[in-house]
């Protein structure tokens, strides 16, 4: 059985970090985010190769994930010459594929069970079955509407208060017949949500929907991003090879260089080759990326921190996120919920005495 991971998008929402960095690799707990969707489907013994497809900065994507741990899965890459859209890009990458196959959104973080989507598949002969999730506030989501038996009835964009009639949301996850795809168009952007499961309903076609109550999230926003490391910390998105159940613990690298008077509260996670000097507190639920160096007296809370970045003397930095390379001044304060891209530099506050 084949897997598809669609990811060729630019990650617009996530800008800067993205500019530099396309959103499937961006770093989770210093992981590609990318490594975790294919040790997700590691997990299901019946897919025997993974497809990515690819568009935006493909060569990049390639080399993270070839040069990254071996989960012993058999990876092919596919460029779209141009950005063909979610069923276009489907299209492109199943070229010869006659069998069932599992399709993965490139920005969900997921725990589901394939195994019991495929069943439901093949029992109920389906053409599609998409995962669904419930979420907190539907209103600000395209609802998916099933019968009693699963089969999905409508979708509904984003529906006022009064007209909201299901919690369940498209999770970006689907197991498709391939013997379907000749309704889309050949090298042309076209849509999965807004044209080919349409037109499943509009034929009467046997389309299913799979509610899934396991961990689920969008990466796609800077606010997302910081969700899903505080969701590992805390344990309510369990990943053994990374954090595992490391719940409410401080996780640091073994060559971390910490100096004397260091105080750093869990839970956290400081990876490889980081320098903290002396006096740095290090807060709750921050994350400080590869050969990050903290100088003497910063303050660092909730927020994360990409590789090869400098903290100065006596900065407070606190539920920011820091793009690599950054280079922070001493005595430097950065307001709450700022995101800086790569290279991002500030210089010494004048106010500090050296």
């Amino acid at each position: 059985m084949k897997a598809i991971l669609l990811a060729g998008g630019k990650g617009t929402r996530l800008r800067p970090l993205t500019i530099n960095t396309p959103k499937p690799i961006v770093p989770i707990l210093e992981h590609p985010f990318l490594l975790y969707q294919l040790a997700l489907l590691k997990e299901f013994s019946e897919i025997d190769e993974v497809i990515i497809s690819l568009n935006y900065q493909p060569d990049r994507i390639q080399e993270i994930i070839n040069t990254g741990p071996k989960l012993g899965l058999k990876i092919r890459y596919i460029v779209e010459p141009v950005p063909l859209g979610t069923a276009g890009g489907i299209k492109f990458a199943s070229k010869k594929i006659t069998d069932t196959i599992i399709v993965l959104n490139g920005d969900v973080l997921t725990k589901v069970d394939f195994s019991a989507v495929v069943k439901l598949h093949r029992d109920r002969k389906a053409k599609a079955t998409i995962v669904l999730t419930p979420v907190e506030n539907p209103g600000a989501y395209g609802l998916v509407e099933t019968d009693a038996e699963n089969n999905v009835q409508r979708f509904i964009e984003k529906p006022p208060p009064d007209q909201i009639s299901t919690n369940n949301i498209n999770a970006g996850i689907y197991i498709l017949e391939p013997n379907t795809f000749n309704r889309i168009p050949v090298d042309m952007p076209w849509s999965i949500e807004r044209s080919f499961f349409p037109s499943l309903l509009e034929q009467k076609e046997t389309f299913l929907g799979f509610p899934s109550k396991g961990y689920w999230i969008d990466i796609g926003t800077p606010a997302m991003y910081m969700k899903v490391h505080r969701d590992i910390m805390e344990g309510r998105f369990q990943f053994e090879p990374f954090l595992g159940k490391n719940k409410k613990k401080k996780v640091i690298a073994p060559d971390v260089n910490l100096d004397n008077d260091v105080t750093i509260q869990g839970p956290c996670y400081i990876a490889r080759g980081v320098k903290i000097e002396a006096g740095v507190k290090i807060g709750p639920y921050s994350v400080i990326g590869p050969k990050c160096h903290i100088a003497k007296g910063a303050k660092i809370e909730a927020s994360i921190l990409w590789k090869n970045t400098y903290i100065g003397r006596e900065s407070r930095i606190n539920n920011v996120i820091l793009g690599q390379n950054c280079n922070i001044g001493h005595g430097i304060e950065i307001a709450t919920g700022t995101v800086l891209g790569d290279n991002s530099s500030f210089p010494d506050s004048n106010n500090l005495s050296q």
